[in-house]
């Protein structure tokens, strides 16, 4: 049984995630898709303090605020490696 979809702004620093499926508008899901956040991908969330979580997607890091997050349904596929 695979693991249980939660939203990306549950998810710990230092795992890695795959991107289920994302629960907003054409607007915001046309926003997430041009930065990498697209259903199959895959992405390390590397920080998750009080602010926005930083995320490495595609090699590249980007700031995603926890209101867009908590849009984002992900698996934990497993820890993220060092960067």
């Amino acid at each position: 049984m695979p693991p249980p979809l939660v939203p990306l702004n549950d998810v710990d620093a230092r795992q890695r995630v795959r991107i289920s499926q994302i629960q907003g508008g054409h607007d915001l899901t046309a926003r997430l898709c041009a930065m990498g956040l697209t259903p199959g991908a895959s992405v390390d969330v590397i920080a998750t303090g009080g602010g926005p979580m930083i995320l490495d997607v595609l090699g590249s890091r980007l700031m995603l605020g926890r209101g867009m997050a908590a849009k984002v349904l992900v698996r934990v596929t497993g820890e993220a490696p060092d960067k």
